[in-house]
């Protein structure tokens, strides 16, 4: 879309519309200097909306005024623009400006308008700023609204792998990952895909065991039900293992512990394999299992040892 540029007297098509100022008050405290040529487009901008004016000229004067997306909207519709031409003129400014929120308002106004047949077009334009910025939260944002709104979910869990096959620590994939796992209509849902996920979990913890997102995803996905979280032997076995290799791993004590106090009995090798938390302070020597864990974890999580000492205080003695 070709629009005129802005500078003093650059805009011979508004010689019939009067510039509207912006009103600061009669004694500005620290008044703004704005370039003339932005300070031009606005006074046009003010004049064209207090005038209602739905026109080409006005269109074109949003692509300059480009903030104002909300009027660029009423524009649209009153034109009965093409929409297609939009998104394309947008996206050329979201791949510069990745992180503004107003473009991506704007980009999911256009695609509810345009409906189900735009959600692969709207994914690989996705695919292509988080390829640059795996982390940004407007594109992820924007994805799972076209996901749950639009579709094209047929290939979103592969997506996620590929994504986490790049790179493992990467939080925001495994957040899609547990979206797609429980919101997708082509899965079956949580209770359907448990298994595997749990599988491909504890894969990726035993590979990486200090990398925080697989522990919690694996909490994930016994969300609300304890009951199976405890019951389930390979969650308790993964915390076996890691801590067989490093007793002071904080992801692996702090789910052990909530395994504790869920109504877990630890077998003899566990039993075996906490023993040297015991010894390492006198003071443990008799105290249950539970607590024992919870007083490592004081020591090797100090940013939260105010949580654990609360902790400690709501374990039952009973536990062993």
């Amino acid at each position: 879309m070709e629009h005129a540029k802005s500078g003093p007297g650059s805009w011979p098509e508004m010689a019939d519309v009067v510039p509207v100022p912006q009103d600061d008050g009669p004694s500005p405290v620290v008044p703004i200097a704005y370039r003339d040529d932005f300070r031009e487009v606005m006074d046009y901008f003010r004049a064209l909306y207090l005038a209602g004016e739905r026109s080409p000229r006005a269109l074109r004067l949003t692509a300059e005024a480009i903030e104002v997306w909300h009027f660029r909207r009423l524009i649209l519709e009153a034109l009965d623009y093409d929409l297609l031409q939009e998104m394309n003129f947008v996206e050329k400014i979201a791949e510069c400006n990745p992180k503004n929120y107003q473009i991506w308002h704007h980009k999911r106004w256009l695609a509810e308008k345009l409906g189900p047949d735009v959600a692969n077009k709207e994914h690989e334009f996705t695919m292509k700023i988080l390829a640059l910025d795996a982390k940004n939260y407007h594109a992820w944002s924007h994805r799972q609204w076209v996901l749950q709104t639009l579709g094209g979910w047929e290939s979103e869990l592969q997506y996620c792998n590929q994504l986490l096959e790049e790179d493992i620590f990467n939080n925001s994939a495994w957040n899609q990952r547990y979206l797609v796992i429980t919101r997708s209509p082509l899965l079956g849902g949580l209770m359907a895909m448990r298994d595997s996920e749990v599988h491909y979990t504890i894969e990726a913890i035993l590979a990486n065991p200090q990398n925080e997102s697989p522990w919690r995803y694996l909490r994930g996905l016994y969300k609300g039900e304890n009951n199976l979280l405890v019951a389930d032997e390979r969650i308790s076995d993964v915390c076996l293992k890691v801590l067989k290799n490093d007793w002071s791993c904080v992801f692996a004590l702090s789910l052990l512990l909530d395994l504790l106090r869920s109504g877990l009995q630890p077998s003899d090798e566990l039993k075996a394999t906490l023993e040297p938390i015991r010894n390492s302070n006198p003071e443990m020597a008799d105290a249950d299992l539970a607590t024992a864990v919870c007083c490592t974890l004081q020591k090797c999580d100090p940013l939260r040892v105010n949580y654990w000492s609360w902790y400690k205080t709501t374990l039952s003695s009973q536990i062993s």
